[in-house]
């Protein structure tokens, strides 16, 4: 194995920088290497790697900035990452110069433990850079269905790689060797049920995970040749398994082979994963970036490919009132997921992300002219009858936005529609905010009443007060009233009372509210004091 040279400064800016870092003093060594990531501690001083990046949690005062930067640089830091706006001044200038360090500027709104991670994984990514140059059989770490194929052709075998929920993550060429159960699992890129259940009664994953050997399973039920298996494990950590339809037990020398195999095999797995995890994220702080606006929203559209051209925000939710919070996050999981799919499979340059509880997609437009958000509408319900009518996925679509500009505007629309089909238990799943704006509006009005504990005043609230000392229905009258559209016999029928009673009691409702039930505008304004009411008892949350 050949290692490859570890992340550099370089390689720091080219993946975080402009989002999230940006050079405030010194100069960058686009190769100098970045040996770890520690955050320091005026009381606890970190044990500090060699070539560290410093996150300077809490440091704000030029002076300190400066004894700080002669601190790390003699424990050999490469750099040191503070939160924007820096006060740089003579003397932090001169210890930069001095030692040779690079100060960092972290952006607003980017937490610590994000860049911390981000960071971490990129080191993670460069530490298993290695198992590119590893060849197994003439065939490179980097392509798994070539490492399949390697494997395959050491063991002569039909080979698969899966995952630990039995997925198939690569498989060899040679499958017309196998049997059909092994030609069916191929196809469905999944192990099928039925012969799950069947090595789970005969315990053969808890055989397969607890040994470094590989497995044998001479039998099983509906498969035609045997299987040898091993499990493919990181330290304590295991990854998957790889599976060969055999015709009898492996040699001695074909079983090493096997196991040596599963190591390289947990190398590139640990690396596409940390990969993966890296550009996940870094995708999201993208996203995020060019939802929340600002100085760095155009390089960020820039760099997902959203930069030029008309698009709209979509807003995905999946209201989690009647489900643990941690189900409701795993649902949302699954669904930015799939959702992230659909969109990539819609338009290439499309971006998904989960922010703050809410999965966001940004996808381009053929155009701005009226009418052009609904192709997004038309994704939007495409997605969610693939999904399925199990799922209680909500999507809320933003205006369009004519650039990278406009796409805060938009994203916040998408956020005002996505509240108000929160409050529909049924109906439409898919809502522009010019759909529902009047919506909208009543909703905001309603939770800006609610959060300066404010009650509507008016008509209702004195019929409520007059219910409330003598036990009648002057409200419930009035309402029934206003939605029957004035029609008495319907209002009475609705209420369960004789029409002339109602009629009656109409008329105290007159007088007890004071309101002149014949003038459009005191109707209007009573309906609305109902629906303002009703928010406010029962305000609904923020998606």
């Amino acid at each position: 194995m050949t290692p490859r040279p570890r992340a550099t400064l370089g390689r720091v800016l080219d993946d975080l920088g402009s989002t999230l870092l940006e050079v405030v003093a010194g100069r960058v060594d686009p190769g100098r290497s970045v040996g770890g990531v520690v955050i320091h501690d005026p009381l606890d001083p970190p044990s500090m790697p060699s070539e560290a990046l410093v996150l300077g949690v809490g440091l704000a005062a030029s002076a300190e900035i400066a004894d700080v930067v002669r601190a790390v640089a003699a424990e050999g830091a490469v750099g040191l990452v503070l939160r924007v706006p820096v006060d740089i001044d003579a003397d932090v200038r001169q210890a930069v110069a001095e030692e040779g360090l690079v100060l960092f500027g972290l952006t607003r709104g980017a937490s610590w433990a994000q860049v911390a991670a981000l960071l971490r994984s990129l080191l993670a990514l460069d530490d298993l850079g290695g198992v590119d140059d590893q060849t197994l059989a003439g065939a490179g770490a980097g392509d798994l269905f070539a490492l399949a194929g390697a494997v395959s052709a050491l063991l002569d075998a039909p080979l698969t790689i899966e995952d630990l929920n039995s997925r198939v993550i690569a498989f060899s060429a040679d499958q017309d060797r196998a049997d059909d159960s092994r030609k069916e699992t191929v196809l469905g890129r999944q192990v099928p049920e039925r012969y799950l259940r069947e090595l789970e009664r005969r315990g053969a994953f808890r055989a397969l995970y607890g040994s470094d050997r590989p497995v044998y399973l001479p039998e099983i039920d509906g498969a035609q040749l045997p299987r040898v298996a091993i499990r493919v494990r990181a330290g304590d950590e295991i990854l998957g398994s790889m599976w060969a339809a055999v015709r009898e037990p492996l040699s001695a020398e074909r079983e090493q082979a096997f196991v040596d195999a599963a190591k390289l095999v947990a190398l590139h797995l640990l690396r596409h994963r940390a990969g993966a995890d890296v550009e996940r994220r870094l995708r999201a702080e993208l996203v995020a970036t060019v939802l929340e606006g600002g100085p760095a929203a155009g390089d960020a559209a820039s760099r997902l490919g959203l930069a030029g051209g008309p698009a709209c925000v979509l807003a995905l939710t999946v209201p989690g009132e009647e489900s643990e919070p941690s189900s409701a996050e795993a649902d949302l999981q699954r669904v930015a997921g799939a959702f992230a799919l659909h969109l990539a499979a819609v338009h290439p340059r499309s971006a998904v992300a989960p922010v703050g509880g809410v999965v966001y997609g940004v996808i381009p437009l053929a155009g701005d002219g009226e009418g052009a958000d609904l192709r997004a509408v038309a994704v939007a319900e495409e997605f969610l009858s693939r999904i399925g009518a199990r799922s209680q996925v909500v999507v809320g679509i933003g205006g369009v936005a004519a650039g990278p500009a406009e796409l805060p505007q938009s994203r916040a629309d998408a956020d005002r529609a996505v509240r108000v089909l929160r409050t529909r238990p049924s109906g439409s799943r898919v809502a522009r905010l010019t759909d529902v704006q009047i919506s909208a509006f009543l909703l905001e009005l309603g939770s800006a009443m609610a959060a300066e504990r404010r009650v509507p005043s008016g008509p209702v609230a004195r019929l409520t007060a007059y219910d409330r000392r003598h036990r009648s229905q002057m409200a419930a009258t009035l309402g029934a009233w206003l939605d029957a559209f004035g029609d008495v016999t319907v209002a009475a029928a609705a209420t369960h009372v004789h029409v002339n009673t109602f009629r009656y009691r109409l008329r105290r409702v007159g007088e007890i509210g004071g309101i002149d039930l014949a003038d459009p505008d005191a109707r209007f304004a009573a309906m609305l004091e109902f629906r303002l009411r009703s928010m406010v008892d029962h305000p609904t949350d923020e998606p």
